[in-house]
């Protein structure tokens, strides 16, 4: 099948010194993998192993430690030889124990947790802690040092290696790839990465097929299809696949010793090309990758009553369990690790012996001491430009038209264009970047392309700093790779759609938070999502593309890190974007939409508002400094929208209500002061939103979210929140609001059932809104366009 699959030549031999240091290596992985997932005491089994020496819940995965282990020897041998720099993604995060190990090898673990040494006594810390409370994750989590990829959830290896040598020209980034994690759909869209990866300035992926047969109880897919079909798979895939495959240990240390010297030989001659003529028209480079053919368990147990269990699904997890009740069992698992010959590798005083510490790169060429694994050290703010060169002018509110997120394009090359040298702020997103009206982008970028490039084709090019592939997943991996090896970047992506990455989301936000309690990773910059085509600008879309939802997804995590921003209009979204660029360990989340709409504030109102993160429109308010009737809030540009047209009608049927138009930007300050550092004190809260008057509120979402935030103030009984309910279809714009109640005549007849004393005014205007209401619906059917008052409907103040 696959290349280099015999055996390696006498020339290409290891010599025999060198087997030997790998080898020693190999076993105390394996020897302290074991030990975490099974011993409490007696971590060099200097006596007899008794029930007490184990511990009494075994947790862990042993199935594919010991490739893991395998392999991050032999890189330890290329980085030495080669003084190669190289980061380690490893994506089985079931392996949590071999990275441990390994880490723990290299002296690294020890630097960073000095109470877990290099001896017996740190030892049988190291063992103890594995899957402990008090302890560390079973996972390769923040924890472990040289990791930027927790693999708890399958599927992101790649896109996060990628990711991380995007702009890296000297990174190689070795991407360990489960052949379970395989069979999922977000990997196996992101082998397309190297469709996007430029020899001549990034860096270099060698992905690395795990390839051990099983999953929890099943077989993988990889691992039973004909050879001939994975081979064509990969070459399909525009790789060049290299075969390294079997059981026996010294010959498979000559085959990978081999294997890899050709990989790290043909990445340094496709660079070398690549940098001596750029990639402007020939062919995209085949890069290499390795499936690693080897048995699940390797060096575990055999059989285990009577049942096969090295090479088969049996060894996923704790091969040898129910210990306290079967001698026998416990005295398989003495064998087991007297088996790796623990007496050889450590010394008298339990630090490995001076062969295997010698067999580790020094320095920070040590995968687990690399400064692209703990990103923060290498991140450097960005050069950010003036936002006042993109603002909107205009002297009085509602008087212009623009689109927001095309003034946040321009910024946005403004951006690319002050960071062009350092290379480090890249845009991705599912081929949406025009648009959602970014475009201005490609003034000074292109979007990167590395196959061919037609004449008629625009915006494309083999440097571009733009990364478009309809996968939400990968382009979620590559920006999280990027970001946790040290740069800065945005994803634009439809709001209904930006789902697909929810749990991607989810595991990005707890790593931060993990992140935030170990002293030695540093901060990285935030996450920033634009999320635009959004729900209320859907209409022709239709139902399917209709959903405002992630901002729930969202505030389910800690308060701290995240960050949800409604700018409505084009000044606030400037504010907002220069700000989240500016951040560090968040995940900052903008909605904004892109059609052309009303622009309320001039840009030193909107620094000022943004700054506040809510506040009171005195300019559309009529209460003065006095207690308002009526608080009229919003949140989200259409929301604003409608709820500044319903004030127009208010204001004019019922010239006497006094009405307080609040607007929020930032919906954190919603939440008490104590649950969120935004967050509003109630004395603020109260007045802002009184503690007593009836507070209708136009939100952009769902209308619950708003209660949930804000179900602890003093007025909450007379909140009543207008927003999305699930009601869309094909339809326009304004019917839109209509279908939900969101609209400027739905708004008007909520204030006057929740305000009293409006009388015979207040029953004939809630009588013309449902006449409104009723026009409307025979229009639009009628005509396939909304009524002429609501297009050309402006503030007149």
């Amino acid at each position: 099948m696959a290349q280099n699959a015999a055996a390696p030549t006498e020339s290409h031999r290891l010599p025999e010194s060198e087997l030997r240091r790998l080898d020693a290596w190999w076993r105390a992985a394996n020897y302290l993998t074991v030990g975490q997932i099974y011993l409490l005491d007696n971590p060099l089994l200097r006596e007899p192993l008794r029930i007490e020496h184990v511990k009494p819940r075994l947790l862990g995965h042993w199935g594919t430690s010991p490739g893991l282990s395998f392999i991050y020897a032999h890189l330890n041998r290329i980085i030495r030889m080669q003084d190669v720099d190289i980061i380690y993604v490893c994506g089985p995060g079931h392996g949590g124990p071999a990275m441990v190990a390994n880490t723990y090898l290299e002296g690294t673990y020890s630097e960073l947790n000095p109470d877990v040494s290099l001896d017996e006594d740190g030892m049988r810390k190291l063992f103890r802690q594995f899957s402990f409370p008090g302890g560390i994750p079973s996972h390769a989590a923040p924890d472990v040092p040289g990791s930027i990829h927790e693999g708890g959830e399958l599927g992101y290896a790649l896109s996060h290696a990628f990711g991380a040598a995007f702009d890296n020209p000297d990174l190689v980034v070795a991407c360990v790839v489960g052949d379970g994690e395989a069979e999922t759909g977000p990997l196996a869209a992101a082998w397309h990465s190297n469709k996007f990866l430029n020899p001549q300035h990034d860096g270099a992926v060698l992905p690395i097929l795990h390839l051990n047969g099983y999953k929890i109880a099943n077989p993988t897919i990889l691992s039973r299809i004909p050879d001939e079909e994975l081979r064509a798979l990969f070459v399909g895939y525009g790789y060049e696949p290299l075969l390294v495959e079997g059981d026996e240990p010294e010959a498979m240390h000559q085959r990978m010793a081999a294997v890899l010297d050709d990989a790290m030989a043909r990445i340094r001659g496709i660079q070398a090309t690549a940098r001596a003529e750029p990639p402007t028209g020939q062919a995209r480079p085949r890069w290499p990758m390795i499936i690693l053919r080897s048995p699940k368990g390797w060096t575990g147990p055999k059989q285990v009553d009577g049942l096969k269990t090295e090479g088969f699904w049996r060894s996923h997890q704790v091969p040898l369990s129910g210990l306290a009740g079967n001698a026998e069992h416990l005295k398989l698992l003495e064998d087991w690790l007297r088996s790796y010959r623990p007496q050889e590798l450590f010394d008298a005083s339990g630090a490995p012996v001076a062969e295997i510490r010698a067999t580790a790169p020094a320095g920070v060429r040590r995968m687990s001491a690399n400064p692209h694994a703990n990103g923060g050290l290498l991140r450097k703010t960005l050069q950010m430009p003036d936002v006042g060169e993109q603002a909107i002018a205009f002297s009085q509110p509602g008087t212009v038209k623009a689109e927001a997120t095309r003034a946040m394009g321009d910024f946005l090359r403004a951006v690319m264009q002050a960071n062009a040298g350092a290379r480090n702020f890249r845009i991705v997103g599912p081929d949406e970047t025009a648009s959602n009206r970014l475009q201005d982008v490609f003034k000074v970028t292109a979007r990167a392309w590395m196959e061919t490039i037609l004449e008629e084709d625009t915006y494309l090019g083999r440097d571009g700093r733009v990364l478009e592939i309809l996968s939400e997943h990968t382009c979620q991996g590559w920006l999280e790779g990027y970001l946790l090896t040290g740069r800065h970047g945005l994803f634009s992506c439809y709001e209904a759609f930006i789902h697909i990455v929810d749990s991607m989301f989810n595991q990005h936000a707890k790593w931060l938070d993990a992140s935030r309690e170990i002293p030695w990773r540093r901060p990285i910059a935030s996450l920033n999502y634009l999320l635009t085509s959004h729900v209320w600008h859907q209409e022709h879309n239709g139902f399917s593309h209709q959903d405002p939802g992630f901002i729930d997804v969202a505030l389910n995590k800690k308060a701290d890190i995240v960050r949800v921003y409604l700018p409505p209009d084009a000044n606030t979204l400037l504010c907002v974007t220069d700000h989240v660029l500016r951040t560090w360990d968040r995940i900052n989340i903008i909605v904004a939409g892109k059609p052309p709409l009303w622009q309320w504030l001039p840009m030193e109102q909107a620094v000022v508002h943004c700054k506040a993160g809510l506040g009171v429109w005195d300019w559309a308010s009529n209460c003065g400094d006095g207690e308002p009737d009526v608080v009229m809030a919003c949140a989200g540009d259409a929301p604003t929208l409608e709820t500044l047209a319903a004030v127009s009608i208010l204001r004019q049927h019922l010239p006497e209500l006094k009405i307080r138009v609040v607007n929020v930007v930032d919906l954190m300050t919603l939440q008490p002061r104590e649950n969120h550092p935004h967050g509003l004190s109630d004395a603020e809260f109260d007045a802002l939103f009184t503690e007593s008057k009836p507070v209708l509120f136009a939100y952009h979402g769902y209308p619950w979210t708003i209660h949930r935030l804000s179900y602890r103030r003093t007025n909450h009984r007379n909140l009543h929140v207008r927003g999305y309910n699930e009601e869309g279809t094909t339809t326009t714009p304004f019917d839109m609001t209509v279908l939900n109640g969101l609209d400027r005549f739905h708004l008007v007849q909520s204030v006057i059932e929740r305000v009293p004393g409006t009388g015979p005014a207040g029953v004939a205007l809630k009588q013309l809104m449902q006449d409104k209401l009723s026009e409307h619906h025979a229009y639009i059917r009628a005509h396939g366009e909304d009524m002429p008052e609501i297009r050309d409907w402006r503030w007149d103040g």
